[in-house]
């Protein structure tokens, strides 16, 4: 039976700016480079103050937003529950989320007063991303942003570790998993960031419980979260944890690990100018690509390809070109 969705996401909702800036200017302002680090609303006013005259259009995102609108760029038919406050912020995320034509709770669900959270998304000259994060209402989503009915017809449940950084929103992650693996939803989860898995580790094992069908991250991430040096023995502690273990690489590509098989991804090389929601989209293509038959192996060059193009431009969304180019890439190898 086709169900209505194909990847259902549950996540943080947060308006992000794009900020172009430099190494030096992060470390002037005590700025951990290419990691999230939660801030206070008034410390990020004051950073925007500082930094704001080079950003970009803001735009929703959030790591399982970006994952989500990705997929569904590409064809997925895609839900994603997440929370906004009722101020002009949260206005702008429900109207730009429903915009990519991602349907979500926020369609239906009264907004609730409070703040919506906010990234500085910061841009240095080595591509490299660092992000300081407000989560103001997001932090409280919990399992009352689940909508059991469309959760039910989705093939795929995708959530990300950031959730672990909130009690509240930790709490409603692990009980929507709860619901998904007893629905014989699919499952998959993203380790999201080094600095969560440092200081969030113990929730994101409660996240993962008892094995998820499919799990992102990266190298840095996948040494963190095994407490292993060595990439090859991070993958015997991580292996246990799913069916099948995504790893990103960086330019050097990705590995593809199951029961079955190890599959080694190539890196697609291009010019990087922004990292900003490579590893999102790389596994909103990836959930794509399986949703839609692919095998392993297509599902990692699809990633692979789409993730490369997204790095080549500002911004977490494959522009108009970049995603005709992917599209094309798409219909070649089907």
């Amino acid at each position: 039976m086709v169900k209505t969705f194909q990847i259902y996401g549950m996540g943080n909702a947060l308006v992000d700016f794009e900020i172009e800036t430099s190494v030096e200017q992060l470390e002037s302002l005590g700025i951990a480079k290419g990691v999230m680090t939660l801030i206070d609303d008034d410390l990020q006013d004051k950073l925007y103050e500082k930094l704001g005259k080079n950003a970009h259009a803001r735009a929703c995102g959030g790591s399982a937003a970006n994952t989500i609108i990705g997929a569904q760029s590409l064809g997925s038919r895609c839900f994603y529950s997440c929370k906004v406050a009722e101020d002009e912020t949260g206005h702008f995320y429900k109207q730009d989320l429903l915009a990519c034509g991602v349907e979500s709770n926020l369609s239906y669900q009264a907004l609730q007063p409070g703040k919506t959270g906010k990234c500085l998304v910061m841009i240095t000259d080595d591509a490299d991303r660092t992000m300081n994060t407000f989560l103001g209402i997001t932090g409280d989503i919990d399992y009352s942003q689940i909508d059991e009915s469309a959760l039910l017809n989705s093939e795929y449940l995708y959530i990300e570790g950031y959730l672990a950084g909130s009690p509240i929103a930790l709490k409603g992650a692990v009980e929507c998993m709860a619901f998904a693996r007893k629905n014989h939803v699919k499952t998959a989860f993203s380790l999201s960031d080094p600095n969560i898995v440092n200081f969030c580790g113990d929730g994101l094992a409660e996240i993962i419980g008892e094995g998820v069908n499919l799990l992102f991250c990266n190298v840095d991430e996948a040494k963190a979260y095994s407490k292993q040096d060595n990439l090859q023995d991070a993958i015997v502690v991580l292996d246990k944890l799913a069916e099948t273990l995504v790893i990103t690489l960086g330019s050097e590509g990705s590995l593809i690990i199951n029961s079955n098989e190890q599959v080694k991804i190539e890196g697609v090389q291009v010019k990087a100018v922004d990292t900003n929601g490579a590893g999102d989209l790389f596994a909103g293509a990836f959930l794509h690509a399986l949703a839609n038959g692919a095998t392993l192996k297509n599902a990692g060059e699809l990633a692979s390809f789409a993730s490369a193009q997204l790095v080549t431009q500002f911004g977490p969304r494959l522009s108009v070109d970049n995603l005709a180019v992917v599209t094309k890439f798409m219909k070649e190898k089907s």
